[in-house]
């Protein structure tokens, strides 16, 4: 590929590899996440649901407040979508012994198991498809890719909203 192709840098000082490697992981996870939703059974909810979901089932209770946060949504977003979660009975909101005109989210039950649930489905997939399309080298080398690819949540980020 020419340098041309490869189309701008964001920034002056960021290398054309390392722009192209950022456009093609984005483009990656982008299609791998969506292959790992299809897998599970997550159909009968959105994706704002399922993401909202899994972030109680991640952090624990929370303000509808912080989860519209952590989520980059308006509050009002988020409320909706714990409207939805509650009818289907897959989280609860209860008074905030700190703030009792705030209400804490948390998991149900079935909340915890349909999480659970889909999170043993597409891991099984995922091992599955490991162990089917790539050689043993192949997958030593995802790995060795993998541990490259934590440094970038390390904490020196700093832009991501906590719980």
């Amino acid at each position: 590929m020419d340098a041309n192709a490869s189309g701008p840098t964001p920034c002056g000082n960021i290398s054309d590899s390392a722009a192209r490697a950022a456009r093609e992981l984005h483009v990656l996870f982008g299609r791998l996440r969506r292959r790992i939703r299809q897998v599970a059974r997550d159909e009968d909810l959105t994706p704002s649901q399922v993401s909202a979901l899994t972030l109680v089932g991640k952090h624990g209770a929370a303000t509808a407040g912080a989860l519209a946060s952590a989520e980059g949504v308006r509050p009002q977003s988020m409320a909706a979508t714990l409207v939805a979660l509650g009818r289907r009975g897959l989280i609860r909101r209860s008074p905030d012994p700190g703030d009792g005109r705030r209400r804490l989210v948390t998991l149900t039950e079935a909340g915890r198991a349909r999480i659970e649930g889909d999170r043993q489905v597409r891991q099984e997939w995922l091992a599955r498809a490991l162990q089917d399309r790539c050689t043993d080298k192949e997958r030593d080398t995802v790995l060795e890719a993998l541990a490259l690819l934590d440094r970038l949540t390390g904490p020196d980020t700093g832009d991501s909203p906590t719980l």
